[in-house]
C-alpha cells in the first residue's frame, strides 16, 4: 500500500526520499529502529517542502548528521528524518572569516582547514559529528568549543521555509547547548579563525587523534560522551567512582577505557542503552546527589512495549 507521506515528499523534493530507512545504519551507536521517511535534502526548497508536508500530516522531523549524538528508540522514528546532502558542504574563505557548509564532517573539516592554514579548529578532529550538529549543541573538546569561533549561522526554518541569518549573540550558546528553535535547520556557519602554519596545525591534530585513541573507545560503536560534565566535576569520574566502568545491560556496556562512553556490541538495542543510561544516573545521584544530564539526544518512543 502506498504511503501518501512518501508520495508528497517525492513530488516536492529534488533529493532522495526513502521509506523505512534503518536509522541504526546512520548512527554511531548502531542501534534503533527505522524512520517512516528519510529525505536527503539538496536545496533550501527541499527543507521547506519537508516542513510543509510534516505539518500537513501532523508529524515531526529530526535532523540526522553523522548520528554521533543520537539515540533512536527501537520503535523507530514515526516522522521524517532529514540529512543534508552534498550541496550543503564546502569551504568558502571570506578574508578574516570562513563560511562552512553544515554537512561537513568535523574531523575531515579540521584537516582541510589546517591544509588551508586556518588555526584554532584542531580540537574538532576529536568530535565525530557534522558542523550543523556542532552548532546546535555548541560542541567542544580539549578546552575549546565551537562558540569560541562562531560569527553567524544560516538556518532554514521548517515552519515557514525561510532562510535566516543568526548572529552568534542570538544563539544563546552555553556549555553543550544552544537556544536554536526546533524548526531551525543549520545549513551553514561562518567562523573566525586565526592563520597559522600548516605543519604545526597538522601536528596538533595528530596529537589530538593520538590522545583520543589512547583514552577513548574510538574503534567501538558509541555516541561519544554520554553525559555533560556537572559544574566543577567530570561525569566520567563520577561514573567510575560508583563502579560504572564495565557495567553492562544487554549489548550496551560502559567502556573500560573511558567511563563517560557507552559502547554497543552486535545485537544491542536502544533499550539496552537507555536502560544503562538511567542506571548510571540513578547510581551517581544516589552517591553524589547529582543527576547527570545526557548529552546524547534521544528520539522516538521509549515507552513502547519492552522499553523503559
Amino acid at each position: 500500500m502506498s504511503d501518501p507521506l512518501l508520495e508528497e515528499l517525492s513530488d516536492q523534493v529534488v533529493g532522495e526520499v526513502s521509506s523505512g530507512a534503518e536509522l541504526s545504519r546512520l548512527t554511531t551507536l548502531r542501534v534503533g529502529g527505522p524512520a517512516r521517511a528519510l529525505v536527503v535534502t539538496e536545496r533550501d526548497e527541499d527543507l521547506a517542502a519537508v516542513g510543509r508536508v510534516c505539518q500537513a500530516h501532523g508529524l515531526d522531523w529530526v535532523v540526522v548528521g553523522r548520528g554521533s549524538n543520537l539515540l533512536v528508540s527501537d520503535a523507530g522514528w514515526p516522522g521524517v528524518a532529514i540529512r543534508l546532502g552534498r550541496s550543503y558542504r564546502g569551504i568558502e574563505p571570506l578574508g578574516a572569516t570562513v563560511r562552512l557548509g553544515a554537512a561537513e564532517a568535523l574531523p575531515s573539516l579540521a584537516m582541510r582547514l589546517a591544509d588551508q592554514g586556518y588555526a584554532g579548529f584542531a580540537w574538532a578532529a576529536a568530535v565525530p559529528g557534522t558542523l550543523g550538529g556542532a552548532v546546535r549543541m555548541n560542541a567542544g573538546a580539549h578546552g575549546s568549543e565551537l562558540g569560541d569561533h562562531l560569527v553567524e549561522v544560516d538556518v532554514v526554518r521548517l515552519s515557514n521555509g525561510t532562510r535566516e541569518t543568526w548572529p552568534r549573540d542570538l544563539l544563546g550558546l552555553t556549555y553543550r547547548h544552544s537556544e536554536l528553535p526546533h524548526d531551525a535547520v543549520v545549513v551553514s556557519a561562518t567562523l573566525r579563525l586565526d592563520r597559522g602554519e600548516r605543519e604545526e596545525i597538522r601536528e596538533e591534530i595528530s596529537g589530538i587523534r593520538a590522545w583520543r585513541r589512547e583514552h577513548q573507545p574510538s574503534n567501538e560503536p558509541s555516541c561519544g560522551s554520554v553525559f555533560t560534565n556537572p559544574p566543577g566535576d567530570s561525569a566520567g569520574r563520577m561514573v567510575e567512582a560508583v563502579g560504572g566502568k564495565g557495567l553492562a545491560v544487554g549489548g550496551a556496556k560502559v567502556s573500560e577505557r573511558h567511563a563517560n562512553f557507552i559502547v554497543t556490541s552486535p545485537g544491542a538495542s536502544a533499550t539496552d542503552v537507555r536502560t544503562l543510561i538511567a542506571r548510571l544516573q540513578d547510581e551517581v545521584e544516589s552517591q553524589f546527589g547529582v543527576r547527570l544530564r545526557p548529552e546524547v539526544v534521544m528520539v522516538g518512543d521509549f515507552s513502547a512495549p519492552g522499553e523503559t
